[in-house]
């Protein structure tokens, strides 16, 4: 059973000096008040023990209809995001309710003892039966309690280039998806990509949904789909609710064309995702050497005041056979693929993986600060320098004063 706390006692804050105590009361912070010295744990109590208290991990990009499948009919022996989409076609067919309950609670499990409280999830609606969908909807509701799950209404295989792909859409919208999904360079056309774009913010727009596309996931320097998608956002003044997930070919666009696009980005507002891990592995695979990272500009979206949020994307599917959960793993990957490894970066790390994310889920209440609801990882060093090195699993995961993870040390994770 989870136990309700009082206080977190000898917390570290980022961004302030010393100890503090925080106060819980009714499922939200009541209190955050500076400790003079360590103070000694009451019932009620969980000792941080000098470490870094955090909001909630976030996984801002995630298919979980499509977790734990890789090798399933077979392996994606290109390592190409094309080969996997095929992959995934094939065994797309079999799904069934059980099946993607089954593998979609297992992975969120896995989630939950990483502390991953907010999850925003892709689910595949090209598909006649939307089997994996109804199934996400259900699992919605049945892990309420332990994370938060926004649901998408990705368009795997296209909107336009997909028979009925506009009609599954809008069925998606109307079964209740919180966000509206797209894949515009994977359009059989561009022109087709470009409706697709504007369709699909027009649909989220008057139905109140987010919107989250899958945007210029590709190497092609002329795939240039963001500039529709931030000028549709900026259009309807949509911007803080608009996600560009991937933006790929961002890094390999001129910087001539660069200085352009980022003053409609920061017109725009939009949020931006970056998969570090699938992207260092799907991209640059038609290149010879020099080899392209195939990563977006995510230092300089960061510069230019925009969010950008790291996600892992897979776990152990078609398009990238490993993950583990951890977010502290795919922050440690992105920070190298991005050349971030400078301390100012690493000072600010964690908001890759916190209030980015937040952000780009659309947030209201998410923090530590008085009045908001008691969600915190307790994690394992003094500092996000610290804690970036270890990369040891969170010690408490609580969730509106309720503890649903602790661990001693390194030792194993205790539910409670």
């Amino acid at each position: 059973m989870n136990h309700s706390l009082s206080n977190i006692i000898n917390a570290r804050l980022q961004g302030r000096d010393g100890l503090y105590r925080i106060s819980i009361g009714n499922g939200r912070f009541s209190d955050i008040s500076a400790q003079t010295g360590f103070d000694d744990a009451g019932e009620g109590d969980l000792d941080a023990g000098g470490n870094l208290v955090a909001p909630p991990f976030v996984e801002p990009h995630i298919h979980l209809d499509a977790a734990m499948t890789a090798g399933e009919p077979r392996w994606n022996k290109s390592g190409t995001l094309f080969e996997g989409i095929e992959c995934w076609a094939e065994r797309k067919v079999t799904l069934t309710r059980e099946d993607v309950i089954e593998r979609a609670e297992r992975t969120l499990a896995l989630f939950a003892d990483h502390g991953i409280q907010y999850v925003r999830t892709h689910v595949d609606v090209t598909d006649p039966r939307l089997t994996a969908l109804k199934a996400m909807l259900e699992v919605r509701e049945r892990v309420a309690d332990t994370v938060d799950l926004q649901i998408v209404a990705f368009p795997q295989e296209g909107i336009w280039s997909f028979r009925n792909g506009k009609e599954l859409m809008e069925e998606s919208v109307r079964m209740g998806v919180d966000v509206v999904g797209g894949i515009p360079h994977f359009e059989f056309t561009r022109d087709y990509g470009v409706e697709s774009v504007r369709w699909l913010v027009e649909l989220a727009h008057k139905n109140d949904r987010l919107v989250d596309v899958h945007c210029d996931e590709i190497d092609d320097p002329e795939s240039r789909f963001l500039e529709v998608l931030a000028a549709e956002a900026l259009r309807l003044d949509y911007g803080s609710r608009v996600t560009a997930s991937h933006t790929c070919a961002m890094g390999s666009y001129n910087d001539a064309y660069c200085s352009r696009l980022f003053r409609l980005l920061r017109k725009s507002g939009l949020r931006f995702l970056s998969m570090p891990t699938e992207s260092l592995h799907l991209q640059g695979r038609f290149d010879g050497y020099p080899k392209r990272r195939g990563l977006t500009r995510v230092p300089e979206l960061l510069d230019a005041g925009l969010k950008v949020a790291f996600g892992q994307d897979s776990i152990r599917d078609p398009w990238y056979p490993l993950g583990n959960g951890n977010m502290l793993r795919t922050l440690d990957v992105g920070l190298h693929g991005c050349h971030m490894l400078g301390m100012s970066w690493i000072e600010r790390s964690l908001e890759l993986i916190t209030d980015n994310g937040a952000a780009a889920m659309d947030l209201k209440e998410y923090g530590i600060a008085e009045g908001m609801p008691a969600r915190c990882v307790v994690l394992q060093g003094q500092s996000p320098y610290e804690v970036l090195l270890g990369q040891q699993p969170v010690l408490a995961s609580v969730r509106d004063g309720r503890v649903l993870v602790s661990r001693q040390g390194q030792g194993t994770a205790t539910p409670h």
